[in-house]
Order: structure tokens, then sequence, then C-alpha cells
């Protein structure tokens, strides 16, 4: 996405693949300790065992390891229930520059003992130290997890349709996710996945995951009642067991699948007021007309994180150019972040300067001068370079 695990020029690669073992696990707290080579789905099946969850989920989840998941701050599928990795991760045992091993991999909620290190390398990418073990909180694996798939008229009624799903399912609501009718045409098109809402400008995935599997099938019923006669939703489906479940997140989480099946794909991971979320879309689709095969929107709309993607037959560096910087500049002027959830890498590290001041920009060059001097670690990332 922004080549932040990608080697430029000269870089040495470092796997942590072998350092894959769960240290321990406490069956009260849920808090997991393993080191960070464990893949994500590895850990995920560990502690579903134990009946609890690994707090994000992710597409990649098959391949990606937890300590990349923590150094790129991955943001996923489980945001708006469970928050990010900041809040969720209580500890890292990390490896600094000059071979120091901070041992900071504590398996306390609470600890206000001077300034929280941690911090400094979740989202670091790697450019700070090297993640060696990670701790973390785990939720309680829910008992009911129910899914609806529903199509909106239009983007105003998606707005509304959130704001009535948390309002009526408050503490069930686990995930809010968005995709517009071209995401949808593009998952049949190419993956042959198929739409079980008649046809609709605009689509949400609705997830709840709760105790109780009674009170969370009225709860999300009573909720479905009213979005379809206030004309909110115009058709749905709903799942309860797995099988379908997963039927039907696949129709989101295999979009990126799609887009790449449909030639060149230049793509944004940008956070936007939600009122906004879908106008760049809009505005892009006019400002690029033929020259993009298609436009399309998509993504975590309950935390405003907006997948945007352009399609093109081949590379064109002129669609390029009218895509950058004005998508940027677009997000800075809505007080949006030009990198969501996938960092900054090596593709986005010159447009910090769009969602950052020039004095929060020093002092991120202080901190790196200081852990690492002679910028060994994942060198030419995240930082714009110097003139």
């Amino acid at each position: 996405m922004v080549g932040g695990s990608v080697p430029v020029f000269d870089e040495i690669i470092l796997s942590t693949a072998l350092m894959n073992q769960v240290i321990s696990f406490h069956d009260v707290s849920g808090i997991l300790v393993c080191q960070a080579g464990c893949v994500l789905e590895n850990l995920s099946q560990y502690v579903q065992d134990h009946n609890f969850i690994m707090p994000l989920d992710l597409g990649a989840k098959g391949s990606c390891h937890i300590g990349g998941n923590v150094a790129t701050n991955a943001g996923g599928l489980r945001f708006l229930r469970y928050g990010s990795l900041r809040g969720t991760v209580l500890g890292l045992e990390v490896v600094l520059a000059d071979g120091t091993i901070l041992n900071c991999l504590t398996s306390l909620r609470k600890d206000n003992t001077g300034y929280d290190l941690k911090q400094l390398f979740i989202g670091s990418e790697g450019t700070l130290g090297i993640i060696t073990a990670v701790s973390i909180l785990c939720p309680p694996r829910p008992k009911a997890v129910n899914v609806a798939f529903l199509g909106c008229p239009g983007f105003s009624e998606v707005l509304q349709t959130f704001t009535t799903c948390k309002g009526m399912l408050g503490e069930i609501l686990s995930a809010f996710e968005f995709m517009d009718a071209e995401c949808m045409q593009l998952v049949g098109q190419h993956l042959h996945l198929a739409n079980p809402v008649r046809d609709s400008p605009f689509y949400i995935l609705v997830e709840t995951s709760g105790s109780n599997a009674g009170h969370d099938a009225e709860k999300l019923g009573s909720f479905l009642e009213q979005a379809l006669d206030s004309g909110l939703i115009t058709d749905g489906t709903m799942a309860t067991d797995q099988r379908k479940v997963q039927v039907l997140w696949a129709l989101r989480e295999r979009i990126t699948e799609a887009l790449s099946h449909d030639g060149y794909v230049y793509k944004y991971d940008i956070s936007l007021p939600v009122e906004r979320f879908y106008d760049l879309v809009i505005d892009l689709r006019t400002r690029l007309g033929l020259r993009a095969k298609h436009v399309v929107g998509y993504g975590h709309l309950g935390d405003g994180n907006l997948h945007l993607n352009v399609t093109a037959e081949a590379f064109s560096k002129a669609l390029l150019e009218a895509l950058e910087p004005y998508v940027y500049a677009w997000t800075a002027k809505q007080q949006g972040s030009v990198s969501a959830e996938h960092g900054l890498g090596f593709k986005k590290k010159d447009v910090l300067s769009y969602s950052k001041p020039p004095e929060a920009v020093q002092l991120m060059r202080q901190l790196k001068a200081l852990l690492d001097p002679k910028g060994i670690l994942n060198p030419y990332k995240t930082l714009p370079a110097q003139a």
C-alpha cells in the first residue's frame, strides 16, 4: 500500500517469522503475551480456544504478523468496537538501534509511572525500534454474532442509518462497513460473488456481537424494522450462522482483491469527517472522467476511514498527476488525514505535511535522531526527505 516494509535501496531484510511463540495467556484477564512473529490468524485461533478474540481483525490475517500490526498501528474491522492498538496493547519488548533490549512488556491495565514509551513504537513503522514481543488485551469471545447486509438509496441515508444504528444497537454494535455500488459490481464481475440485496447506490454491513442471542436478535430486528419503515434502507438480508456470516463479510473483505483484477489501482487510505466521507469520490469521478475505469469508495464508516481506489487499464503518469497532490490537498482542507491506518512508508512520507504541522514533523525528526542516530532502522521511510 505505502511500501513501508519494502526494501528500496541498500537495506537488509530482517524477518521475525521464527519468533512465533505464545509466551503466556491469562484466562481471567484475557491478556496475551506473544512473540512478534506470530501470525494474527494463528493468535485468533489460539485465544478463541480460550473463549476470547483478538481485538483486531484484518483481511490479511492469514499472513500478517502481530509485530507488524503493532508497528503500523493497524486498524481493521473491529476498530469501531475495540478501538486502536494504542489502547489494547499493554506492553512491548523492543530492540533499539544500538542493540539495547527495551523490556516494557508489562501486562498491567494501569501503569502511570513516567512516559508511556510503548506509544513511541506503536505506528512507528519500524523506524525507532524493532518490536520483538507484544502484550495485548483480548476481549471475551461473543456468544452471539449477527450480520446484516443492507442497501441504502443515498449517502445521506447511509449517515442516518449509522446514527440510528448507534442509538438502537449501542453496546452490541461491533462493525459498520460501507461500500458503493461500483464496489459490488466489481466483486460480482471479477470474483463472481452474488449480491444478496437488490441493486442499490450504497451498501452497508452491520455486525453485532454480544452475550445473549435472543437479546441481540431482538435489538437488531427492531433496528431493521425502523430503518425499513423510515426509508433509510430499501432491502437487506441477515445472517446468524457462521457460514452465512462469512459469505456476507466476503462481499466487503474481498473488494481489494476484485479491484486488483480491474487493472492498475491507485489506492488512498484517508480519514475524513463522516459527513464529507463520500464527497471526494463524487468529485474525482467528475475530475477524472473517462481517464479512469472506476472510482470507488468503501471502508470503515464507523471510524471515518475511506478507502478510495481508482482503476485504469495501465499506469498513467498523467492520471497520477491528476490525483496527486489533489487528493491530499482536498483531504487536508477537510482537516482529514492522508493516512488513516496504513502508515506513510516510502510512498507517502513526503505528504506528511498535509496532516501534521512543521513543529510536529521537526519533533519526529528529533525522536528519530535520538533513537536511531545512524538512520539504520527502516531507512527512507515515514519521515520526509530533508532538503
